[in-house]
C-alpha cells in the first residue's frame, strides 16, 4: 500500500512539474510576442513579419525549401514563430527578445542545408527567415556588390549580368541556394579553382550579434569577420548583408559533357581523372558524376560516369589542353559548346543556355524531389578495388549518385587558416553522395 501511495505521489508531482513547465513555456511565448511587437519599426504589418503556428502561411513558409523528407514528419520540433524581417531592426528585435525569454534561434537564407540546421532544434526556438532581405546592389566601377543575405545566388548572377558580360562571381551552380548559408559555409562552384570560394571573396558584412548590436567589418573586428567567412554565419550572429569582390570572366567560355559506361571504359577514365583533375589549369573545371544507368541495347543496369566541364576560354584553347592532360577522354570539337559565362550558369543550373535569364530569379528549385546528401574529402586516389566497391553499392541502391568535384588551382594556394574553411591544399577532390 505504501509503495502504491508513493507511486501516486510521484506521478502527481511529475504531472504538476509538467503543467508548470507548460504554463511557463506558454507565458514565455506570450512575453516574446509582446517584446517583439514593442521593438518593431512597423514598416510592415505585424502579421507579415511574424508567423505563429496558427498563421495560414506558417506551414508553406516552413516547408518551402526543405530538401530532406525526414524533416517534414510530424514528430520534428517546429519553430514557435517564424520571423520574416524586412530590415535589420526586426532581426535585432528577434534576437533581443529570444535571448530575454530563453528561446533558441535558427537562421534560414535559402534553406538548402542537407542536415536541416537552419530550421531544426531540440529546444523551443524561433526561426528567422531572411528571404525578404534580398536586395542586391552591383557596382561595376569598383567591381563589388552588396547582397542581402536572403537573396539567391541565381538573383546575384542575374544582377551582375544586368551590368556586365565580363564579370561574375565564384559561387555554386544551383540558382535557388541562398547566399547567406552559402557564403558563411564557404561556397564552391565552377570557377572556384580560378578564384577560390565565395567566402574567399567576401570583403565586408553587416551582422546583428548575440547582444543585438548591428555591426560591420570595422566594428566587429577581424576575428569575428574571419569566423563568418566559412565558419557558419549563424553561429556568431545573423549576417544580413554581404559585400563581395566580383571577378573577371572572358566574353566566351566553353562547356562539354561526355558520358561513358563501365562497358565503354568509364572506370579507367575515372581512375585517370582522380590523378589529374586537381592538376589541370585553373581555368579548367572538370568534374565527374557516377550514377546508375540503363545500358544500350540490352537494358541492363550499369554504371555511367559523366565528365562535365567549364573552361574559361574558347574551344580552340581547350582542345589542345585536354589532349595533353586527358587524351583518353577523346574530347572532340563537336562535344564543345561556346557561350557567355552567364549562359553557362543557365547550363549548369539545369536550364537551356538559350533560356531567358529571368529563370534565375525564381526561388522554386528545378529539382522537386527530396534527397539526403553527405560530403567528404579525398586526399589519395581511390583504388580500382575501391571504385568497384562503390559501383556495387550504387547498383544495389540504384537511387544514389556520387558527385566528384576537383580541387587544386587557387584552392591549393590559400592557407587552410586563411578562413575557417580548412579544406585546401592536399585535397584532390570532394566526394558527395546523394540518396
Amino acid at each position: 500500500m505504501e509503495r502504491s501511495n508513493f507511486r501516486m505521489r510521484l506521478l502527481l508531482l511529475l504531472l504538476l512539474v509538467s503543467l508548470a513547465r507548460s504554463t511557463n513555456s506558454s507565458s514565455a511565448r506570450e512575453m516574446f510576442l509582446q517584446c517583439f511587437s514593442s521593438h518593431m519599426q512597423h514598416s510592415k504589418s505585424y502579421s507579415e513579419v511574424i508567423l505563429t503556428k496558427n498563421s495560414s502561411a506558417y506551414s508553406s513558409v516552413l516547408q518551402s525549401s526543405i530538401r530532406n523528407f525526414r524533416f517534414l514528419n510530424t514528430s520534428t520540433l517546429k519553430p514557435q514563430f517564424i520571423i520574416t524581417p524586412f530590415n535589420e531592426f526586426e532581426i535585432q528585435a528577434a534576437i533581443v527578445c529570444a535571448k530575454k525569454y530563453d528561446m533558441q534561434i535558427r537562421v534560414r537564407s535559402g534553406g538548402h542545408d542537407y542536415e536541416g540546421l537552419s530550421f531544426l532544434s531540440y529546444q523551443e526556438f524561433v526561426l528567422i527567415d531572411l528571404a525578404e532581405l534580398s536586395s542586391i546592389s552591383v557596382d561595376i566601377e569598383s567591381e563589388t556588390a552588396w547582397i542581402g543575405a536572403g537573396a539567391s545566388i541565381g538573383e546575384l548572377y542575374y544582377r551582375i549580368a544586368e551590368k556586365s558580360k565580363v564579370h561574375g562571381f565564384p559561387a555554386g551552380i544551383c540558382p535557388t541556394v541562398g547566399v547567406g548559408g552559402h557564403f558563411s559555409g564557404g561556397g564552391l562552384g565552377t570557377i572556384f579553382r580560378k578564384y577560390g570560394l565565395a567566402a574567399d571573396n567576401v570583403i565586408d558584412a553587416r551582422i546583428v550579434d548575440a547582444n543585438g548590436r548591428i555591426l560591420d567589418r570595422e566594428s566587429t573586428g577581424e576575428d569575428l569577420f574571419w569566423a563568418i567567412q566559412g565558419g557558419g554565419g549563424a553561429s556568431f550572429g545573423v549576417v544580413f548583408s554581404w559585400k563581395v569582390r566580383l571577378v573577371s570572366v572572358p566574353p566566351t567560355v566553353t562547356v562539354f559533357s561526355i558520358e561513358k559506361t563501365i562497358q565503354q571504359g568509364a572506370s579507367n577514365l575515372l581512375h585517370k581523372w582522380q590523378r589529374i583533375g586537381d592538376k589541370l589549369h585553373e581555368d579548367l573545371f572538370l568534374h565527374a558524376t557516377v550514377a546508375v544507368a540503363t545500358s544500350i541495347p540490352y537494358g541492363n543496369k550499369t554504371i555511367q560516369v559523366s565528365f562535365a566541364s567549364l573552361f574559361l576560354g574558347r574551344a580552340e584553347e581547350l582542345l589542345p589542353m585536354m589532349q595533353d592532360s586527358f587524351p583518353e577522354l577523346g574530347l572532340m570539337r563537336e562535344n564543345c559548346s561556346e557561350m557567355s559565362w552567364i549562359q553557362s550558369v543557365l547550363y549548369y543550373g539545369g536550364f537551356s543556355p538559350s533560356d531567358s535569364l529571368d529563370v534565375l530569379l525564381s526561388r522554386t528549385a528545378q529539382f522537386k524531389g527530396f534527397f539526403k546528401g553527405k560530403s567528404d574529402y579525398v586526399k589519395e586516389p581511390i583504388s580500382e578495388t575501391g571504385l568497384e566497391g562503390l559501383y556495387k553499392r550504387l547498383l544495389e541502391e540504384e537511387t544514389s549518385m556520387l558527385i566528384l568535384t576537383p580541387y587544386g588551382g587557387r584552392m591549393s594556394e590559400i592557407s587552410d587558416s586563411e578562413t575557417p574553411f580548412p579544406h585546401r591544399n592536399g585535397n584532390i577532390f570532394e566526394i558527395q553522395r546523394r540518396t
